[in-house]
């Protein structure tokens, strides 16, 4: 690896101890990588190192990861996760992408559907948005409660209501993390200015059209009250047990290197082995071997 390979992650982690604020937090650094060949080699051996914890960890079997990635619109949540988890073997990987809720959905709570799709002991689980769009596109939109079959009384007292569903989310996250799900959730901080270079690339190179829709302009109309709703989100649900990592997104390579860098120091920091093999086992292979020499 080069030798700006590594870089302190801890600069880009909230854990609620401080006061969050969106605007001190850049949405560039200075590049992590020499080269385009630097950054391929960089990323590489960072793959290799967490698909070969993740076979640890299936092998296992008694932990599990939930990677939660939650942006602006073309900030390249898809880019990022197809990039640094494809090389991980995918029967130990599942990913997650969550649309409008079905009508089966909308019967239930805010954190029913998502709770349907956590990772299995062994698993890496990815949220390609999740339980967070109900305290962020809910709260920029708040029409959408009307959708959602909730109290009148609930959603007459909005203050009350995003207070409440702050609550269950760090509740529902230190659940997770004491039942051995190691939670990690990524803001990818895109900047005003380059959101709108990835919109015009969408519009004018063909290959990328289908990626833009006319929505994504009204939606940015909203950008002030995004920012609003993601820190006072981020202030809400941030905690030692489940931390928010704001990682600049301006430059995918950079974004790539360090979401990589980060998640494999959350797989090294927890306590995994491949299972011992006893005594009586060994004895067991030894002979199975012979079967198999002779055979």
């Amino acid at each position: 690896m080069s030798k700006n390979s590594l870089t302190d992650t801890s600069q880009f982690l909230v854990t609620g101890k401080n006061k969050f604020k969106i605007g001190k937090y850049p949405t560039k650094i200075k590049d992590l990588y020499e080269d385009k060949s630097d950054y391929k080699d960089q990323l590489g051996d960072l793959k290799d190192e967490i698909n070969d914890l993740q076979r640890m960890m299936y092998a296992h079997g008694r932990y599990s990861m939930l990677l939660i990635f939650q942006a602006m619109d073309a900030a390249g949540k898809d880019g990022t996760i197809r990039a640094v988890m494809s090389g991980v073997n995918p029967h130990g990987v599942t990913v997650h992408a969550f649309i409008k809720p079905s009508r089966n959905e909308l019967g239930h709570d805010f954190l029913w559907r998502t709770t349907l799709k956590l990772p299995d002991r062994g698993h890496i689980g990815i949220f390609n948005r999740s339980y967070y769009e109900e305290v962020l596109v809910a709260r920029v939109h708040p029409a959408i409660l009307e959708n959602q079959n909730l109290p009148k009384e609930l959603v007459e007292d909005k203050d009350a209501l995003w207070k409440g569903r702050f609550e269950s989310i760090s509740d529902f996250e230190k659940h997770m993390e004491r039942n051995g799900t190691r939670v990690v959730k990524f803001f990818l901080h895109l900047g005003y200015d380059e959101q709108r270079e990835r919109f015009l690339q969408r519009i004018d190179k063909p290959h990328k059209n289908w990626k833009f829709e006319d929505g994504d302009i009204r939606e940015r109309r909203h950008w002030d009250e995004f920012q609003e709703a993601y820190e006072e989100t981020i202030n809400s649900t941030a905690t030692p047990e489940a931390p928010w990592y704001v990682v600049p997104a301006d430059d995918k390579k950079n974004m790539r290197l360090i979401v990589a860098q980060i998640i494999l120091e959350q797989l090294k920091s927890l306590d995994m082995q491949y299972p011992e093999v006893t005594e009586e086992r060994r004895a067991e292979l030894k002979n199975d071997r012979k079967l198999l020499e002779n055979d």
